[in-house]
Formats: structure tokens, sequence, C-alpha cells
């Protein structure tokens, strides 16, 4: 039987469920009455050749682009898949950060191509040092992929970072995919895409992390016209197109964007400094601080945090993301994308536990 190809995911899908759940990094979902007018827009018929023209157009149009280069997809996982697909083929190479998110090593598996990585370094602020990625660049490579904010860490990539890598970009002559979904809901400082800087600079983003609407599977691509339009032919192979209602209801979302981005930086923002609150008071752990809706603590002394994790889980009811998933033994990932009073009662949880006689 073939081995997962997504560890993290398979985790993250079949493990009981938590009283307070800190380990999935969903924001805290809206309702129908957060999108007014989208009850009157629920049809079931339309078409959506090269995605659906008036979200196409919405999503161009928020990000200051040309439609011409805008792939929508399921979700932000169904784009990063999507793009791999149109640049990747078996026996070539993608590089990725270390730690990573699984599901992306796990599409570059699946396509029959091999992962190399380049590390992104705790004692480095999780920043991306753009010669040693440049330095990991073989003649089989054909994307790199990285995620700002970082994910676990919500460490977001700074504009010196992202020239650095414009230039690696330009110099191989191979594509850079950022990972964006957490991106529009950093409460401060946000960047626009990277997408917006170099042809050879990918964005991929959706609904889901930065505003709630996870169900609807809104996602999409902002890259060159030339690359757009071979993500396009993949799609007619995956899915071939979204289902109306989804992008009929993301389009009466985009109309409230402006409002449901708010509303998640207040959220991420309230959580933000509770949990540099409990960092504080919290000698056992230190963490590289985060900018975006996930912090990716670690015990000082480096000890295994797998026994935490599942000690906070069956005395508190409390769930955390164990660092395992990511390379990172002696971390675990903790989301600050929930309701606000509850990710304050987990906190004080993990404090609970991590206090005498804890892990």
């Amino acid at each position: 039987m073939r081995p997962s190809l997504a560890p993290y995911m398979e985790w993250a899908k079949t493990r009981p469920r938590a009283r307070i759940d800190l380990a999935s990094s969903n924001l805290l979902a809206c309702t129908l009455e957060d999108l007014p007018g989208a009850r009157e827009a629920l049809e079931i018929a339309g078409e959506s050749p090269d995605g659906y023209r008036p979200l196409v157009e919405a999503i161009a149009t928020r990000y200051g682009v040309t439609p011409e280069r805008v792939a929508t997809a399921g979700g932000c996982s169904g784009a990063n898949f999507l793009t791999l697909a149109a640049l990747v083929e078996a026996g070539d190479e993608v590089l990725l950060e270390r730690p990573n998110y699984d599901p992306l090593a796990g599409a570059a598996r699946l396509l029959g191509a091999g992962v190399a990585t380049f590390e992104r370094r705790f004692d480095e602020g999780y920043r991306i040092d753009p010669d040693r990625m440049a330095a990991a660049i073989t003649p089989r490579t054909r994307l790199i992929v990285v995620s700002s904010p970082h994910n676990p860490s919500g460490v977001a990539a700074g504009a010196d970072e992202l020239a650095g890598l414009a230039r690696v970009a330009g110099h191989a002559g191979v594509p850079v995919l950022f990972d964006e979904v957490y991106l529009d809901a950093i409460p401060e400082d946000r960047l626009p895409p990277a997408a917006t800087r170099s042809p050879l600079l990918l964005s991929t983003n959706s609904l889901t992390k930065s505003y709630g609407l996870a169900s609807l599977r809104c996602g999409w691509t902002i890259g060159s016209p030339e690359i757009v339009r071979r993500i396009r032919r993949v799609r007619d192979v995956v899915d071939v197109w979204a289902p109306i209602p989804s992008d009929r209801l993301s389009v009466v979302a985009f109309r409230s964007l402006d409002r449901l981005a708010a509303r998640a930086r207040r959220i991420v923002a309230d959580n933000l400094a509770l949990f540099n609150r409990f960092l504080d008071l919290s000698p056992d752990i230190a963490c590289v601080p985060p900018q975006g809706p996930l912090a990716f603590p670690r015990f000082s002394d480096r000890r295994d945090a797998g026994p935490f994790v599942r000690r906070l889980f069956e005395e508190q009811g409390v769930a955390v993301a164990p660092g395992t998933f990511f390379d990172s033994p002696s971390h675990f990932r903790v989301a600050l994308g929930g309701d606000p009073g509850r990710v304050e009662e987990g906190l004080a949880a993990i404090a609970r536990c991590l206090g005498p006689g804890g892990s």
C-alpha cells in the first residue's frame, strides 16, 4: 500500500475532535449573514470555461492585475497542485523550504518529481536566505516553493527577501511559487502579492485562511499570462471548472472583502496579543514572533514536544499540531485564527501543562 503523500493532512482529517482546537488553522468561519446578497446569488446554472469570469475579474481587480494573470482553483491547495502540475513533470525536481507544509511536497511526489529542500532556520527568525536557496538549485530544478507567511512559523517574507528571491529566479530561470494563503490576515505591514514583482514569481491564495470562507473552496494563482494559460489547461483534466454556486457566492464575498479582511485582522491581532502575553509568562518555550495566524514555539531545552502535545489533549482537551509533521520535533504549531475567547482558554490550558508537573 502506498504511504501517505501528506501525513500532516491525513492526521488533520482523522484525529479525535478537541474541546479547543488550536491545531486547525482556519479563520473563525463566516455565516451567510456575513455576506449580504448571498442567498439571492445562489444559482446552480452557469459556465466557467477558464474560470467563472466575474470571479476572475474580481480577483484581478482586488490585486491590481489583469484577468489574464488569474487562474482559479479549488482552494489554495488546488491552486498549488494545478500550478505544480503545469510546471513540473516526472523526473524534475521541486525545491521546497524546510520546515514546510507537507501537502506541497506530496503534490510534487504525486507528479513524479523529486523534492529537495533549503533551510529556514529558527535562529535566523525563519528568514528566507536567497543565497542558501540559490545554492540548492540543480539542473533538474523546475520550481521553487515557499510560503509567506511561513507555514508553520507565521513569519512573513520582507521586501528584501522578495527582491532577493526575484533575483535568484531571474538568474536561474526557475519560477518561485509563494503560497500566500495567510497573507491577507496579517494585521500590519502587509506586502502586495509576490507575483506583482516579477513574471517569475507566482502567488497562490484563497478565501479560506484569511477570510473565514473555507467551505467555498475559492482559490487562485496569480502569475504571468503564459503560466496561467498552462494552469488553465491542466484544470481541463483535473476538475474542468469549479461549482457555479460556490463561484457565485465567492463573487458576493469579494464585494465585501474589505470588511471581511478587517474582521480577520482584528481576530488575528487580538490572538497575537494573547499569544505574546502567553510567551512572556512561559520561560520553558521560545518562539520566533509570528506576524500571521500561526505560531511555532519550541521547548527551550529542545526536548521532544510529542509527549506534551499528547498530554495537553488528554488532560485539557486542547489540540495543537505536533512539530514532527514539520520535521521539527521540539516544536508544536498553534493556530491563532479562531475565536479569541477560545484561543485565550486554549493558551491558558497550554500554560497549565507547561507549569509544575507538566510535560
